[in-house]
């Protein structure tokens, strides 16, 4: 079981909208699909200029996305590697519609105690079970006036199919020139995992990183004076195939700087395989997203209006959002990827040898300045997270004990 082609284009479609409003130089992390599906069960209740506006961030009609969304949810937890869970948490005595909790997925509604340190205290447990600790505490208040929490949570872990060799580098330009970095290593003789997309923008040089569990981490590296959004937004151009040329791969670009970071040359060799080597840096990024600060972008504007009730389908009483967060993380090292996002929507009232004798082609990528990343269901290329990197990890210490992996 896979996420269907329409919900896919529609939270990879959120997605983009989400990435073209990256702006430099700070790094972030951020998932469409943990967002999306509460967006979609909103729609499905909300009435008049809210539900209009939210049906436009679902990308669906709103009559469908509660079932799309359920199906969605299910899809998710069906890929190896990948959780997702959905929860629903009311104050004690809401009314609400039993068609409308129906359509949300066995087991997500609660009710709140009226404690809000008890409640928080169920909330991060909650979080901190859905995504194995990776993150820990819900990220919106409870207090007296949460009348409706909806979140909802996902992880995505994968092993690379060829792990990296930790190495050391340091850059002799860009942002990170002079710093004494940990950097990753590794090569191949499979060209076609780097190629260079022509963009409006300029080059991009995409990389796929190929996780064991069908989930891979693609790299993109534009020009350095492209902006994270145009990176991020020409790298989902790339992976839906519209807007964006289709890269060249490794095989077929020409001798020379071939893209940003990629220089292609023809070098002697023992073996007649050609050779692909990737440098690159393992990374950390968490952020948290106030999605309130940028309502229209996510469909919440009308309904943050408490003068009146938006969701008539949830219940009888009048609810307006009062608070919409998200919280990730993104992980990526020698071994491999994992990444965590909470999104909660309140509602208040990483010897000797022969000579060689064979030339062949050599392609050497180099992410040594900040690029972006998306995470990617190989399958049905949903993207599950997407980030930028713009703090790599220093070169630890001799007596740096601390692991650093997933």
């Amino acid at each position: 079981m896979q996420p269907t082609a329409r919900s896919v284009r529609a939270v990879n479609r959120l997605t983009a909208r989400w990435a073209s409003n990256c702006a430099g130089p700070a790094g972030t992390v951020f998932s469409a699909t943990s967002l999306w599906p509460t967006l979609a069960f909103l729609a499905d209740a909300a009435g008049g200029s809210a539900r209009a506006e939210l049906e436009d961030a679902v990308g669906l009609p709103a009559a469908e996305a509660a079932a799309e969304a359920r199906g969605f949810l299910e899809a998710m937890g069906a890929i190896r590697g990948t959780r997702a869970a959905l929860g629903l948490w009311t104050k004690a005595g809401l009314p609400l519609h039993a068609d409308w909790t129906a359509r949300l997925p066995a087991g997500a509604a609660g009710t709140f105690s009226g404690d809000p340190a008890a409640d928080r205290e169920i909330l991060d447990a909650w979080v901190e079970e859905r995504t194995g600790g990776l993150i820990r505490s819900m990220p919106v208040a409870v207090d007296e006036d949460t009348a409706l929490v909806l979140a909802a949570a996902q992880t995505v872990r994968t092993r690379w199919l060829r792990p990296f060799h930790e190495t050391a580098l340091s850059p002799d330009g860009g942002p990170w020139q002079g710093r004494y970095l940990l950097g990753l290593r590794r090569a191949t003789s499979l060209l076609d995992r780097v190629g260079v997309a022509e963009t409006p923008d300029g080059p991009l040089t995409v990389l796929k990183v190929l996780g064991d569990t069908g989930v891979d981490v693609h790299l993109l590296l534009g020009e350095p004076d492209m902006t994270p959004g145009q990176v991020l937004g020409h790298g989902l151009g790339v992976l839906s195939g519209g807007g964006t040329a289709i890269p060249v791969p490794g095989d077929r670009l020409p001798l020379g700087e071939a893209g940003p970071g990629l220089r292609v040359s023809s070098r002697r060799s023992r073996t007649p395989e050609p050779r692909l080597g990737v440098l690159t840096v393992p990374f950390r990024v968490e952020a948290g997203h106030d999605l309130l600060e940028r309502p229209a972008l996510f469909g919440l504007s009308a309904a943050m209006d408490a003068s009146r009730g938006h969701f008539p389908g949830i219940g009888p009483e009048p609810l307006a959002v009062g608070s919409a967060r998200q919280a990730a993380l993104a992980v990526f090292d020698a071994l491999g990827f994992e990444s965590a996002s909470v999104t909660a929507i309140g509602a208040v009232g990483a010897g000797m040898s022969p000579p060689p004798r064979y030339l062949v082609r050599h392609v050497e990528a180099v992410f040594d300045r900040p690029f972006g990343f998306l995470t990617v269901h190989r399958a049905s290329r949903l993207v599950l997270t997407a980030g930028w990197v713009a703090d790599p990890v220093p070169f630890p210490d001799d007596d740096d004990e601390d692991g650093w992996g997933v």
